[in-house]
C-alpha cells in the first residue's frame, strides 16, 4: 500500500492555530480552548515542522504576530473548519440543537438595541450554542469579516465595501431629538428648517457624520454644531439638558437619559434617507450552520420593525 506524502496536519492544530492567531497570545488561546497552555504551544510547533514554515513571530511588546504564511494558513484553515463544522451538522441532523460558538461582529451604536434581544433568542432556542460578540466600528466589523475572526455581523447597510453582503434585517428611519420641554416637543412632524437657526449636537460616529449632516445639507441646512460625541448616551443627555436638538435612528423605550434629563421624539417631515441594519457575511464564503441559524433569528427578532 502506498503511503500518503506531504505535510500531515489535524484538525485539532488548526484549531489551537486558529485560537492563539485570534487571540494573539497562546496564554489566551489555552484558556479559550480549555486546555493546557503546553498543549497549544506544542500543536503549533507540530503544525509548523509539518509544513515547514513559521506561523507566528513571538515579539513581547506585541504578543504573537502572525506571518505571512500564517496569514494564508488562518484563511484556508477558517474555511476548512466551517466546511467541516458543516459536515458535522448534516451527518448528525441537528441544525436546530447547534453547539460550539459563534463570533459576532456588531456596529457599536447599534449594540444596545439588537444585541441583548438577538443573544436572548439565540439561548432560548440554543442553549448550547454560545455567541461572542465584538463591538466595533465599520472600518474595523469589515476587517473582522474579511479576516474570518467573525462569521457575522450586524451592522447598518453603508453601501458597497469590499466583499461584503447585506442581508435587511429593518429600517430605522432618522427623527428629531429635542428636550422634553422645548416648544415643538408636541409636535406631530417638524420640517428641519424649523430648527435651521438651532444649536445641533452630533452623533460623530464613522459614516454617521457624513449621514447626518447629509440630512440637514439636503435640507439646506447648514447646521451650528455645538457639541459632538461618539456616545449616543451622551448625545441624548445634552439634548434633554438643552444644549441643542439631534437626529438620531434608534430611539430607546425610555424618554430618560442616564442622568435623569428627559427627550421628546417627533418624525422628520423632510425627505430623510432611513438606515437599513443589516446581517452582513462575507460574499464568497459558505456560510456556516450556526451563522444561517443566527440570521434567521435575526430576521424572525427583527421582522415587526420592519418599516415601508
Amino acid at each position: 500500500m502506498a503511503r500518503l506524502s506531504g505535510p500531515v496536519m489535524t484538525l485539532v492544530q488548526l484549531r489551537y492555530f486558529i485560537a492563539a492567531a485570534t487571540k494573539r497570545s497562546m496564554t489566551e488561546a489555552s484558556i479559550d480552548l480549555h486546555v493546557a497552555q503546553s498543549a497549544v504551544s506544542t500543536a503549533i510547533a507540530q503544525l509548523e515542522r509539518s509544513l515547514d514554515v513559521q506561523l507566528f513571530v513571538r515579539q513581547r511588546s506585541k504578543g504573537l504576530v502572525v506571518t505571512e504564511a500564517g496569514e494564508q494558513l488562518l484563511r484556508d484553515a477558517r474555511s476548512l473548519l466551517a466546511q467541516v463544522d458543516e459536515i458535522t451538522d448534516n451527518v448528525r441532523g441537528r441544525h436546530y440543537d447547534l453547539r460550539g460558538t459563534l463570533r459576532l461582529a456588531c456596529y457599536a451604536p447599534l449594540a444596545p438595541f439588537v444585541l441583548p434581544k438577538l443573544i436572548s433568542s439565540v439561548q432560548s432556542h440554543h442553549p448550547s450554542l454560545r455567541v461572542e460578540v465584538i463591538e466595533a466600528d465599520v472600518d474595523r466589523t469589515v476587517e473582522l469579516l474579511l479576516d474570518g475572526s467573525v462569521e457575522g455581523a450586524i451592522t447598518y447597510d453603508f453601501g458597497a465595501l469590499h466583499n461584503i453582503s447585506y442581508e435587511h434585517l429593518y429600517t430605522a428611519p432618522p427623527h428629531i431629538v429635542l428636550p422634553a420641554t422645548d416648544d415643538l416637543a408636541r409636535r406631530k412632524r417638524l420640517r428641519l428648517s424649523q430648527l435651521a437657526d438651532r444649536d445641533f449636537v452630533l452623533l460623530d460616529t464613522e459614516h454617521s457624520r457624513d449621514y447626518f449632516l447629509g440630512i440637514l445639507e439636503r435640507a439646506g441646512i447648514t447646521p451650528q454644531i455645538r457639541f459632538t460625541s461618539r456616545s449616543y448616551e451622551t448625545v441624548r443627555s445634552l439634548v434633554a439638558r438643552g444644549h441643542g436638538y439631534s437626529i438620531l435612528n434608534h430611539i430607546p423605550a425610555t424618554d430618560r437619559t442616564y442622568d435623569g434629563g428627559q427627550l421628546a421624539v417627533v418624525p422628520i417631515a423632510d425627505d430623510a434617507d432611513a438606515l437599513n441594519v443589516c446581517f452582513a457575511r462575507v460574499t464568497d464564503v459558505r456560510p456556516t450552520t450556526r451563522a444561517r441559524v443566527i440570521a434567521e433569528l435575526a430576521r424572525e427578532l427583527f421582522a415587526g420593525a420592519r418599516t415601508a
